[in-house]
């Protein structure tokens, strides 16, 4: 709603109008009239300009070019779109900074994966030379776009670090309106999300704080028996690798140095809904808080956090229902659509799981979007079963559905 949506020409030439003496004439074509028009008109865009101003001043209105400048006071800009990243295989080691194409779109070799080397191939980090989800499911072989020499076999084996597209202006709108709800700041949790959900290829996190509070320190402090132990020489022990290890944890223990305090278990869930790769999880791993300098603040986690890092774990749901279909049609070719309509229903629960303490998988969800989205072709459904009961399925914390097998 405008704010000065009755200042329009018509009304304010009307109220200049008003305010001549009735003894004038005022009628269109007259002095009073022409000395008065082209004012008005300029008056009426002035409101016009000024209404915008009102609604870009606004975060809950602002149209995005406005919106980024002020989210920029919040020291927050929209994600921009990042590449896929994945591991290839070749017959042969390739250089770094070769390209190669894969249906309509190009990639480049980023670095050598020695240690994922497999029977089939040598492995290779490919990454994508277009920003966006868009090569997010590619697989198969590799065409070189330059000759290399000996080459053979080429192909992209696995998606490492999914692709992620431009933050949306909604989306980021409602980042911002969270950022000024909780204050990002030391550590906390509103803290961890923004560092982590800033990393590229990651669409959500759950930050648990003092994740392991079900240890209590007492427990790790040395009883009688065990000080008589070490200070024997730890008998049993002869490797001095292990020897070193004990002694580090006995010294903390036995000073009560152990904590519970500043540790922080983040689970993430990659830009595609689903679970993180590996590599995935050692990048933000590293960002935060990398392993082997834990709790010293090398990353952006604060000295004194020790941060554990995992995936958001995957549910596998087989489906099966009973489903009536309209004459011509066959399950064969109904399948694929079905399958579509879950697959959906799921990657919106996936996209809900930052802020649900747990996910439910409804049957009732399942038949009733089956219904509306495929009624070209089915006409009834019924007796739906989720992993073979007829209840919902309740997923654990970390934990979000991934269609298994769908069956009529």
């Amino acid at each position: 709603m405008s704010l000065f949506e009755d200042r329009t020409f018509e009304n304010l030439l009307a109220s200049a109008l008003a305010r001549v003496p009735s003894t004038l004439d005022k009628r269109e074509g007259s002095l009073v009239y022409n000395g008065n028009a082209p004012a008005m008109a300029e008056l009426a865009q002035l409101y016009i300009g000024l209404d915008f101003v009102f609604t870009a001043t606004y975060i809950a209105t602002a149209p995005r070019e406005y919106l980024i400048e002020r989210a920029k006071d919040r020291g927050l800009t929209p994600k921009a779109a990042s590449a896929a990243v994945f591991r290839a295989e070749f017959n042969i080691e390739v250089p770094v900074g070769a390209r190669f194409s894969c249906e309509d779109l190009n990639f480049y070799v980023s670095e050598r994966l020695a240690g994922d080397d497999t029977e089939t191939g040598l492995s290779h980090r490919l990454v994508c030379e277009t920003a966006g989800t868009v090569a997010n499911d590619y697989t198969g072989a590799l065409i070189p776009i330059e000759y290399i020499d000996g080459l053979t076999s080429a192909n992209i084996v696995e998606l490492l670090i999914p692709g992620d597209d431009e933050e949306e202006t909604e989306v980021f709108r409602q980042r911002i309106l969270d950022a000024l709800q909780s204050q990002a700041f030391g550590g906390n949790q509103a803290d961890y999300k923004q560092k982590v959900l800033s990393i590229d290829g990651v669409a959500a996190v759950k930050v648990h704080p003092v994740w392991n509070a079900d240890t209590p320190p007492a427990q790790f402090i040395p009883s009688a028996e065990v000080q008589a132990w070490f200070d024997a020489g730890m008998s049993g022990i002869t490797d001095t690798a292990v020897k070193a290890w004990i002694t580090a944890i006995y010294n903390a223990a036995i000073n009560k140095k152990l904590t519970v305090g500043g540790t922080v278990r983040l689970v993430v869930m990659a830009a595609n809904n689903s679970a993180p790769s590996e590599e995935l999880i050692d990048v933000v791993q590293s960002t935060i808080d990398p392993t082997q300098n834990a709790g010293e603040g090398v990353g952006l986690a604060p000295i004194g956090h020790i941060v554990k890092v995992d995936g958001v774990k995957l549910t596998t749901i087989d489906v099966h229902t009973n489903i009536t279909l309209t004459a011509g049609w066959a399950w064969a070719n109904a399948k694929p659509y079905i399958e579509a309509v879950i697959d959906k229903y799921f990657n919106e629960l996936a996209e809900a799981w930052e802020g649900a303490t747990n996910l439910i998988v409804r049957i009732s969800q399942i038949e009733s979007r089956i219904l509306q989205e495929c009624s070209a072709f089915v006409m009834d459904i019924s007796g739906t079963t989720l992993n073979g009961a007829t209840a919902n399925i309740t997923l654990g914390e970390d934990y979000i559905p991934k269609r298994g097998a769908v069956n009529e």
